[in-house]
């Protein structure tokens, strides 16, 4: 899965990309996705990409979730490596599995389909500006895709030509999902950083692939 050339002069997104770039599924890979998205400090409390999941998770007993979902198919998203060196991270699943989309009164039910979601990016610091997002988000497309999946949606913000602040690229951009072949399909009710945020949806069964890119 994921990019597996050597050095290229750009990205998915027209970002600079410096080294060997792929991505891969997380399973048999917790001690990567811990060291994206793991709290470092003892007894720290931290997200541990559950926000989403089940916030009713006790922060001691995150790690331990996250590492039971990253021992078993399909794992709880993918992992983005350059020369082999973890990151960033995606968290890509079934919307059924999020208990907070289950029950969210601002983001809608497009169908009945139990559509796959790209939630959360994270990037590590110093490997930021390479377009990484666009990779990261490319293979959890082929990821869903080969677990079956009819549909992926993500639920970025509206961001305009300016620079993306943290608290709104969490979520990715709508214009990062455009980029990758997919397409509005609904207004939220939900923000982030103060930003609108769509439904943004790619059908996979009338789907040859991922996007052909030049260069």
């Amino acid at each position: 899965m994921g990019d597996q050339g050597g050095a290229r002069p750009a990205g998915p997104g027209g970002q600079i990309d410096a080294g060997r770039i792929d991505v891969r599924p997380a399973v048999g890979r917790y001690d990567d996705f811990s060291e994206v998205v793991g709290v470092k400090k003892p007894g720290g409390g931290g997200c541990w990409c559950m926000s989403y999941r089940d916030s009713r998770v006790r922060n001691e007993e995150r790690p331990g979730y996250m590492r039971n979902l990253c021992e078993t198919e399909p794992g709880p998203g993918v992992l983005v490596y350059v020369d082999g060196v973890v990151a960033g991270w995606c968290s890509i699943a079934p919307r059924s599995t999020y208990r907070r989309l289950m029950n969210s009164r601002t983001i809608p039910f497009v169908d009945d389909r139990d559509a796959w979601v790209a939630v959360c990016f994270v990037v590590r610091a110093g490997y930021r500006k390479r377009g990484l997002m666009h990779h990261l988000l490319a293979g959890a497309v082929e990821h869903a895709r080969a677990h079956g999946a009819e549909v992926v949606e993500g639920y970025p913000a509206e961001v305009g030509a300016g620079r993306v602040d943290v608290i709104s690229g969490y979520v990715g951009t709508v214009r990062m999902f455009e980029a990758a072949g997919f397409e509005r399909a609904a207004e939220t009710g939900g923000v982030s950083g103060g930003r609108r945020r769509w439904v943004m949806r790619r059908e996979l069964t009338q789907d040859a692939g991922p996007p052909v890119t030049a260069g």
